[in-house]
């Protein structure tokens, strides 16, 4: 991939371009010039929360969108400390506050801590088995920087992690029908493991230099394929979770308009084009719109 064809890992435009340089590090190092991210983590809190059935809930959806916000932060500024090393080897990310050493190690941690506490701030919002389950990830977070580094399949283990606010809303509400809340989750977690495969293909060429492994550069030449493989598995236990809900057939149609979007992002995706699979990457913010829709009508349009 040439210099041209670089997608920045960070942009400093209209408000970040504004913050003094010290300011600006510490939110670049939390993402914040990059909310695709935490979109992708309240989404499936969203699902979670509107599939229960319990109407809007639009307080609850706020502490868990603050809570997306702080813990999206957290991850990253711990990813970025852990991978340091790493970051500094490849084009795309050797800017990083942390690799290039704007930010020591250190400031990152406390960094780091400041985020946590807001997040359990939000966490005191929610019911205590809500807490349990939100607690309960902590262990797979704490894994995840380091599963590129053993198996070909570190966004199996993201999908883990990043979807794990769909239990956590699900609990908030509620602590039945189980195996509606499983197949919401393993959806979720195929979705995840699509869309970040599209986002690793930027870093493909880096990777395999620095010994790094993603599902981007296992699958070689059938990413595309894949990329549609992971979107039908995610949208088969979607529907399988609305059938166990409802039992009804029609309750699956309200998939329909999130299907032909993932669909979209599949046969349209041109992996060796980083600006066409950054694009792509981001529009999962609307996909997880549609499915949040989805989720609504099933789960409380008079439903059972």
């Amino acid at each position: 991939m040439s210099a041209e064809q670089i997608v920045p890992d960070s942009e400093h435009r209209g408000l970040m371009a504004r913050l003094p340089q010290r300011v600006r590090d510490f939110a670049l190092l939390a993402r914040f010039d990059r909310p695709i991210g935490w979109w992708l983590l309240f989404w499936p809190c969203v699902w979670g929360v509107w599939l229960a059935g319990a109407g809007w809930q639009l307080v609850l959806l706020a502490w868990l969108l603050l809570g997306a916000i702080a813990m999206r932060g957290a991850g990253c500024v711990y990813n970025d400390i852990v991978d340091a090393d790493l970051d500094r080897q490849v084009a795309r990310t050797a800017a990083r506050p942390v690799a290039s050493g704007r930010i020591s190690a250190r400031a990152a941690w406390a960094w780091l801590l400041a985020l946590c506490l807001v997040g359990l701030v939000v966490l005191v919002q929610l019911r205590w088995q809500a807490e349990v389950v939100a607690l309960a990830s902590l262990a797979l977070v704490a894994a995840y920087p380091f599963m590129k580094r053993i198996t070909w399949w570190p966004q199996a283990w993201l999908g883990l992690v990043f979807t794990w606010g769909a239990p956590v809303g699900w609990f908030a509400l509620r602590d039945d029908g189980l195996e509606v809340l499983a197949a919401l989750y393993a959806g979720a977690i195929f979705w995840c493991m699509g869309y970040d495969t599209i986002y690793a293909v930027q870093d493909r060429e880096d990777d395999a230099l620095v010994g790094v492994r993603s599902s981007a550069l296992r699958l070689g030449e059938n990413v595309r394929g894949g990329v549609i493989a992971f979107y039908a598995l995610a949208l088969a236990f979607w529907a399988l979770a609305f059938w166990l809900l409802r039992h009804d057939w029609l309750a699956l149609v309200a998939l329909v308009p999130a299907a032909f979007q993932l669909l979209w992002q599949g046969m349209t995706l041109d992996p060796a084009d980083g600006a066409n699979a950054l694009a792509r990457f981001r529009s999962n913010r609307f996909a997880g719109a549609l499915v949040a829709a989805a989720c609504f009508v099933v789960g409380n349009a008079g439903l059972t």
